[in-house]
């Protein structure tokens, strides 16, 4: 653990002294914040919060270690330049669900980095490559990708401190984004959930919001499958047609950089206008909170698939449940990556990574959504209560229980 003398290296001793002493007026907001440092904290975590400052590069980032009673915590790296120390600690935990409702013997844990992901690469590899290092002793968590990062990033990190997973296969790795995992998980999902609905997959509308690895190859297999993508989203606008859309025509224009919006056969309109676009699916698989209490009553589906982590408030989702419309929690929907990253850290390849997610994804959708229908209460809550089952039943093995 830092010293404090390291921590505030950016001061001289008498500074030091002047910032420490309570009542000097000018850092009482700063002696707020940090006697609420605990704001988080419950029976489950989290073990750890550590901010990483380097100002001569402009680095600025946050781990947050949650439980990891089960084993190390793998969680992605994001990269984004309005993430926080809050949104680190609902993914972090948003891990641990996961994790633990997967059945695998990893805690949660996830990492953030302020800054654009668009930067220019020499930059962006400068600052996760030290981020990486300040976070060299940290070996309850292992990093792996996510928004704004890729397997070339978790590749950056594994030369630094030999702790990543998501690697490019030529330095051992299962490439989850370009295999799809996490897509191919919700089309998991899909076949269970439909059990529940009055609508087959064949024919089946989609929509999917966020078009990058978890909602191109969502849209991949559940067409594959027979559904229909009728609509998609990415950060710079929407596409729109009710006869379908050319998922592969769509990946290539991504990969080209372009939007789908530019997409030439359908309607085009900004990136909110995927929540009115009517269809039997909904797959968010962006940012968290996309939907809540002001715009869910927006929403013409039938299903909801969450690919993205946290993408529906609580209360949003009780209003849906009311509605009568089925939505399945991020934690249960969305694991198949971390799955595949966890195979991945076991030295497993390709073929056992979808052997895995397949048998995973399935039994935990089908006791979940059980669980839902026997006991009449939420998806989100029949999950929580099955993964809180299995992290409190880890946490009697540990002397202090939560790490």
């Amino acid at each position: 653990m830092l010293d404090i003398y390291r921590i505030y290296s950016i001061f001289n001793i008498k500074e030091l002294n002047q910032y420490l002493e309570p009542s000097h007026k000018k850092n009482q907001e700063e002696w707020r914040i940090m006697d609420d440092a605990f704001r988080f904290a419950d029976e489950l975590g989290p073990a750890k919060i550590i901010h990483v400052y380097e100002p001569s590069i402009g680095l600025k980032g946050v781990l947050v270690v949650d439980n990891v009673s089960a084993g190390p915590s793998i969680g992605g790296l994001r990269m984004a330049p309005d993430v926080s120390t809050q949104e680190c600690f609902r993914l972090a935990r948003a891990m641990t669900m996961k994790n633990a409702a997967a059945g695998l013997a990893h805690g949660g844990g996830k990492s953030v980095l302020f800054g654009d992901p668009y930067m220019p690469e020499e930059k962006k590899e400068q600052l996760i490559r030290s981020f990486a290092t300040a976070l060299k002793g940290e070996c309850d968590y292992i990093f792996g990708p996510d928004m704004g990062t890729d397997e070339k990033c978790m590749a950056w990190v594994k030369d630094e401190i030999g702790r990543s997973v998501g690697l490019p296969p030529e330095v051992g790795g299962i490439p989850l984004d370009e295999i799809g995992a996490t897509g191919f998980g919700i089309s998991v999902v899909a076949d269970v959930a439909l059990k529940y609905c009055d609508f087959d997959l064949k024919g089946a509308r989609i929509v999917v919001q966020g078009c990058g690895s978890v909602g191109k190859h969502a849209a991949r297999f559940l067409t594959k499958n027979g559904a229909v993508l009728v609509g998609a989203a990415d950060s710079r606008g929407s596409i729109y047609n009710p006869d379908g859309l050319d998922v592969n025509k769509l990946i290539e224009m991504k990969k080209a950089g372009k939007s789908v919006a530019e997409y030439s056969d359908g309607k085009s309109a900004d990136r909110e206008a995927v929540i009115d676009m009517e269809c039997d699916i909904w797959i968010p698989a962006a940012r968290p909170d996309v939907i809540h209490e002001d715009n869910v009553h927006r929403l013409k589906t039938k299903l909801i698939i969450s690919g993205a982590n946290i993408p529906i408030t609580h209360h949003a989702e009780k209003i849906l449940h009311d509605k009568g419309i089925l939505s399945v929690p991020d934690f249960i929907a969305n694991a198949g990556g971390v799955i595949c990253a966890a195979v991945e850290y076991h030295e497993g390849n390709e073929t056992m990574a979808f052997q895995t997610i397949e048998e995973k994804i399935r039994e935990n959708t089908e006791q979940v959504l059980e669980r839902m229908d026997k006991e009449k209460i939420l998806p989100r809550e029949a999950a929580v209560e099955l993964a809180t089952e299995r992290v409190k039943n880890a946490m009697t093995y540990r002397r202090w229980s939560i790490f």
